[in-house]
This record gives C-alpha cells, sequence and structure tokens, in this order.
C-alpha cells in the first residue's frame, strides 16, 4: 500500500477534524482575496472577543520578538501579514486542545517556533514569524492522531513506552505513515499556504524537501534543539540528530553559536510565564 493510500484509509477512520470556530474557516476564505485590506481582516478575528485575545497573547509572545506591545489585531495583521496571521488565528485554536490534553506538546511546539524565530533573524532570512509559525504547527499531525483517532494514539504511546523507540517509530508501526504525514494532509484539508505546509511536511528529512528548504532546515535545527534542552514533551524522549548537510546549507558553522545559544535560553525561560 503506498503512503497516499495509507493517508486514505486513516482519514476514513476520523470522523471529524479537530473543531475550529467558524471565524477560522471564513478567514481561510477572506485571505485569499486580493480586494482584502488589514483592517477588514482585522474585523473579523476581532468579532470573536476570546479568538483575538489569544491571537494577541500569541503575537506578543518571545517567539515573534517584536520590540513593541501589539495592541490591536489590525496592528498584528499589517505587521505579520495574512499567511502568518491566518497559521497564527489557527494556532491559537488548535493548541487550545493541546493545553487541555496535550500540555507538553504545547511546550514542546512553543519553545519550536522561539528556536526558529532567533535562528531566522540571525542569519537574516525572510519571513521570519511565518518561519516560527511553521515551527509552531510542525507537530500537528500528533494532534490530529491524539483526537481523532485515540485508539491508535495510545498504542503508539504504550509502544513508545515498552520498546523506548521514537515516537515517529511507534506511528509507522501502528498507522504506516508519521505525524509529518498526516500533518501535511490536515493542513491541506485546512487550506495552509505552501510556505507552512512544507516544513510540516520535511522537518524530519529536510534533505527531501523539493523547495523551501530554508525554512525546513531550521524547523528540522529547532525540533531537536528543543528536545535538547528538555522544554516540553513531544512523545518521547529522544533527541532527534541534526543534519550535518542541514547545518551547513543555511550557514550555522558562520554564526556565533554560544551568543545565539544564550540567547535562546532567555527566550525559553518565558515559556512557563507564556502559558500562565
Amino acid at each position: 500500500m503506498s503512503k497516499a493510500e495509507k493517508i486514505k484509509s486513516i482519514t476514513k477512520k476520523i470522523h471529524s477534524l479537530p473543531t475550529l470556530p467558524p471565524v477560522v474557516r471564513k478567514l481561510t476564505t477572506v485571505v485569499e482575496s486580493p480586494d482584502v485590506t488589514a483592517q477588514e481582516v482585522g474585523k473579523l478575528i476581532s468579532a470573536d472577543q476570546v479568538l483575538s485575545a489569544k491571537v494577541l497573547r500569541l503575537v506578543n509572545s518571545p517567539f515573534y520578538g517584536f520590540p513593541g506591545r501589539i495592541s490591536s489585531i489590525s496592528h498584528a495583521v499589517i505587521l505579520l501579514g495574512f499567511n502568518v496571521i491566518k497559521g497564527v488565528v489557527l494556532s491559537a485554536s488548535v493548541f487550545d486542545i493541546m493545553e487541555k490534553s496535550m500540555v507538553g506538546l504545547w511546550e514542546h511546539s512553543l519553545g519550536s517556533a522561539i528556536i526558529s524565530g532567533a535562528i531566522s533573524r540571525k542569519l537574516g532570512l525572510s519571513e521570519p514569524e511565518e518561519i516560527s509559525t511553521a515551527a509552531l504547527l510542525h507537530d500537528i499531525g500528533k494532534v490530529l492522531v491524539r483526537v481523532s483517532l485515540s485508539a491508535d494514539y495510545d498504542r503508539i504511546t504504550r509502544i513508545v513506552e515498552a520498546k523506548g523507540c521514537s515516537f515517529r517509530e511507534a506511528e509507522i508501526e501502528v498507522l504506516g505513515v508519521d505525524h509529518a504525514d498526516i500533518g501535511t494532509w490536515l493542513s491541506e484539508e485546512w487550506g495552509l499556504p505552501e510556505k507552512l505546509i512544507v516544513p510540516v511536511s520535511y522537518h524530519h528529512e529536510p534533505a527531501r524537501a523539493p523547495r523551501l528548504k530554508e525554512r525546513v532546515i531550521v524547523v528540522h535545527i529547532a525540533d531537536s534543539l528543543v528536545r535538547a534542552f528538555g522544554v516540553g514533551y513531544g512523545g518521547d524522549r529522544w533527541v532527534g540528530k541534526i543534519s550535518k548537510e542541514a547545518w551547513e546549507f543555511i550557514g550555522m558553522p558562520q554564526i556565533d553559536l554560544p551568543q545565539i545559544m544564550r540567547k535562546i535560553l532567555a527566550d525559553l525561560e518565558e515559556v512557563d510565564n507564556f502559558r500562565s
């Protein structure tokens, strides 16, 4: 059975996707219009007071790194752009699920976003906020398995504990695919832009990324570093090996590593404060 067929068989078992507010579905359509303004998008998000509060909390968190406080949704849209704000709104909705039942994954994802943003800015990559958002969503496939395939999720966690293997290895044993494959399908179902989907798809195998390789590599490195720093819990205690080729491809050997690590560790200390 091909990977596509395995994904199709898994989706048949899913009765419903994680529930998102109606504003998220409407936003997906609105931001595709070439004539939409930041004020119109801001007004749409602001209509949901709970959601808008969560969005402002996210954009003012350490992984976006803006020097001044952002107090309005419209301002956030102007600074971040439509694609990023779409990912942020989605994140604010999806991570409700994580905070209730997957706190460790929530912290792991936040940490990955913080590290991705810091590395992107240090390397002078374009759109660091969008790369942070991709990192925030990189394990979204695990959320779908936890919420919609709970029996499979429980079996995966039992295998991890019994064999001491990685979560990804256990996923492949149980499902035939991993959370990157499932996250790719879910991201496409939700209509996310390619700049967010590709890092989700290839964060474990950056060499296979057909495009947007720099973004994929940053998320790949951040995923391993946040595990090495012991922030959150991605489903197992394995620290993935960072690809030497990926490390060199984006120019990591040319930066002052101790300096950026100090910056990253300082920002990671804010993760607990951000959650509280």
